[in-house]
C-alpha cells in the first residue's frame, strides 16, 4: 500500500511524577481573610515587578541576574518568599517562550498551505493528500490578502523569538479581555475587579526537606493547623512567635490524606498554594509534592490478560475488550461525557467517564488500556481544513491533553497500565475490517467501536486486518484444520493441525483400534440399539 506513513511502535506510558491535593480552608474569621488578602496583594505586587525584570533580561539572563533579583526581593518579603517568586516568574517566562514557538510553527503551517493553494488554478480539484485551488476568484483574492497578514505576523513573531521577547499577562489574557465584555460575561465592574485582583495575588511556597512539616513558609501540621510566615512589612499582623500568623480553621485532605500526613510527619518537602474563589467566596489550599516515577510494566506483561482498546471522541469513549490473541470479547462499551459549560464541569465529566472505564477494566481482570497518542496541535488550523468549520470544532473539542493526563494518574492509582499507540488509520481500517462482521440483528457496531478494536490490536502487535476464513475444504479434515484467529507470533499459525494417530475415516477396519468414537445420530430411526439383529433361519417343514 503506497503512500502510507510508517506506524510507530506502541509503548507503555510512564506514571505521574507528582501529586496534588486540594481542600477548603474553612472556618476562617474576617481577620484571617484580611491577613490572607494583604499577604497575597503584597507578594503579588513583588511578583509582577520581578516578572517585568525577568522579561527585560530576555536571553541575557543567567545565574548572577537571578541572584540579584532574589536579593532585591528578600528585604521586602523573606528569603524563602523571594525564592518562590523568582522561580515562579522564571517558569512563566519559559512557558511563554514555548507558546511563542508553537505560535510560530502554526503561522508557518498556515503560510505554506495558503501559498500552495494560491499557486493552483482557481477551482482545481485536490489530490488525496493535497488540497486543490480555491473555489472562486473572490476567495482567492481574500486568501491572498490574508497571506500578507500572516507573513507580517510571522516576521514579527520571529523577531521577538530571536530577541527573547515574550508576552505574559499576570492574571490571564482571557480575564483581562473580559473587562471589555462585562455584559456578555454577566459580571459587574466590582465583581470583575475582585476576580482580577485575586488572580494576581501570590500565595505559593516551595517545600523543603528536613524542615518542620516540610515547609517553613506555609506550614500545615498533621492535625490540620495552618500557619503562614508573614513578609517583613506585615510583621505587625503576626499572632504567633517568629512573625507567623496561625489561621483559625483546621484543614483535612479527604483524598490521599494518610499519604500526606505520613509525608508531613517525616518532614519531607511539600509545596502549598492558597487561592481565593471570588465567585463562591471560599479559600482553598493545594498541597503538592514530587514522587518517583513508578517502574512501568513490560509490554508483554501488561498484555498477558488481554487489553481494552479505547477510542477517544468528542462526546464519548468507545471501548472494547480483546483477549490475548486479539479477538473482541463481549459487547462494546461507551462512556459518555458532556464538554459544555464551565471548566470545572468539563473536567468532572472527563473524570467520571474515566472512573467508569477503570472500574470496568478492573471487573474484567484486564491490566492494560490502549489509547491513541493524539496530538492535534497542527491539525486545527483553518488553512488546513478550509471551510470544514464543523470538523474543526470537533477536533478542537476533543479533550486529548486533559484526558491523557487524567487517565495516566488515575490508572496508576488502580494498577492498570496505559499503552499509547500510533493513531494512524485506526478509524479507517477498523471500520473497513471490523464494523460489518461485528454488526448483527441485535447489535449495531459503530465506526468508533471498530476503531477501538484496531487500537487494541495495534497495542498487542497484531495487524488491524481480520484474517479471512479459509476455504470450505480447508475448514474440514481434507487438508487439516486452520484457526481463523491466532496470535502473530504463534508457531504454525498458518500450518495444519498435527495429525492424530489412527485412521482418518469413520469406517474402522475390524482389527484396528478405535481412536475416535462415532457420533450418535439425532434421528430416532438411526440410533443404534444395544441388541443385535439376528435373522432366524427358515423353518424346515415337511
Amino acid at each position: 500500500m503506497g503512500g502510507l506513513r510508517e506506524v510507530a511502535a506502541p509503548f507503555v506510558v510512564p506514571g505521574p511524577s507528582g501529586v496534588a491535593l486540594r481542600t477548603r480552608l474553612g472556618q476562617l474569621t474576617d481577620a484571617d481573610a484580611q491577613v490572607l488578602r494583604r499577604v497575597g496583594a503584597h507578594l503579588g505586587a513583588l511578583a509582577g515587578r520581578d516578572l517585568k525584570t525577568r522579561c527585560r533580561h530576555a536571553l541575557a539572563h543567567d545565574a548572577g541576574a537571578w541572584a540579584v533579583r532574589k536579593r532585591e526581593l528578600t528585604p521586602l518579603s523573606s528569603a524563602r518568599w523571594a525564592g518562590a517568586i523568582t522561580k515562579t516568574t522564571h517558569d512563566q517566562w519559559a512557558l511563554a517562550r514555548r507558546c511563542a514557538l508553537d505560535h510560530i510553527r502554526s503561522l508557518e503551517a498556515g503560510v505554506r498551505m495558503i501559498t500552495h493553494r494560491l499557486s493552483l488554478p482557481v477551482g482545481s480539484r485536490g489530490a488525496k493528500k493535497a488540497p486543490g485551488g480555491y473555489r472562486s476568484r473572490r476567495e482567492w483574492h481574500a486568501k491572498a490578502r490574508h497571506l500578507r497578514v500572516l507573513e507580517d505576523r510571522l516576521t514579527r513573531e520571529r523577531a521577538n523569538w530571536t530577541a527573547g521577547r515574550v508576552h505574559v499577562v499576570r492574571g490571564g489574557k482571557r480575564l483581562a479581555r473580559m473587562r471589555h465584555q462585562l455584559p456578555a460575561a454577566q459580571l459587574t465592574e466590582p465583581q470583575w475587579r475582585a476576580r482580577w485582583e485575586a488572580a494576581r495575588w501570590f500565595l505559593r511556597a516551595e517545600g523543603e526537606s528536613g524542615k518542620q512539616y516540610g515547609n517553613e513558609t506555609i506550614r500545615i501540621s498533621p492535625d490540620g493547623e495552618v500557619s503562614i510566615r508573614l513578609p517583613a512589612p506585615l510583621k505587625q499582623w503576626a499572632n504567633a512567635p517568629h512573625g507567623r500568623y496561625v489561621l483559625t480553621g483546621r484543614i483535612r485532605f479527604a483524598h490521599r490524606g494518610p499519604e500526606w500526613a505520613d509525608r508531613v510527619a517525616a518532614n519531607r518537602a511539600v509545596a502549598y498554594r492558597i487561592h481565593h474563589d471570588t465567585a463562591r467566596g471560599r479559600w482553598y489550599v493545594t498541597a503538592s509534592w514530587q514522587i518517583p516515577v513508578a517502574r512501568t510494566l513490560p509490554l508483554t506483561a501488561a498484555l498477558a490478560h488481554g487489553v481494552i482498546g479505547v477510542d477517544t471522541n468528542a462526546d464519548h469513549l468507545a471501548a472494547w475488550r480483546l483477549d490475548p490473541q486479539g479477538n473482541p470479547m463481549g459487547s462494546p462499551r461507551r462512556f459518555f461525557y458532556d464538554l459544555t459549560g464551565t471548566t470545572g464541569h468539563r473536567d468532572a465529566q472527563v473524570r467520571h467517564a474515566l472512573t467508569r472505564l477503570l472500574h470496568w477494566a478492573k471487573a474484567c481482570g484486564v491490566k492494560a488500556i490502549a489509547v491513541e497518542d493524539l496530538d492535534f496541535t497542527a491539525e486545527k488550523t483553518r488553512e488546513k481544513h478550509g471551510r470544514k468549520k464543523r470538523f474543526r470544532q470537533l477536533v478542537s473539542g476533543m479533550p486529548t491533553g486533559r484526558l491523557r493526563a487524567r487517565l495516566t494518574s488515575m490508572a496508576d492509582a488502580t494498577g492498570i497500565a496505559v499503552i499509547a499507540v500510533d493513531p494512524a488509520y485506526t478509524s479507517q481500517w477498523g471500520a473497513q475490517h471490523w464494523q460489518k462482521p461485528l454488526t448483527g440483528t441485535t447489535r449495531t457496531t459503530t465506526r468508533h467501536d471498530a476503531a477501538s478494536i484496531a487500537i487494541g490490536r495495534r497495542a498487542q502487535g497484531c495487524s488491524v486486518r481480520r484474517r479471512a476464513a479459509p476455504p470450505r475444504a480447508h475448514q474440514s479434515d481434507v487438508h487439516g484444520h486452520r484457526t481463523a484467529q491466532a496470535a502473530p507470533k504463534a508457531l504454525g499459525r498458518e500450518g495444519t493441525r498435527p495429525r492424530l494417530p489412527g485412521p482418518r475415516t469413520r469406517s474402522v477396519p475390524p482389527d484396528a483400534e478405535r481412536t475416535r468414537a462415532t457420533r450418535t445420530p439425532n434421528t430416532v430411526r438411526d440410533v443404534r440399539s444395544e441388541r443385535e439383529r439376528v435373522q432366524d433361519p427358515l423353518l424346515l417343514t415337511d
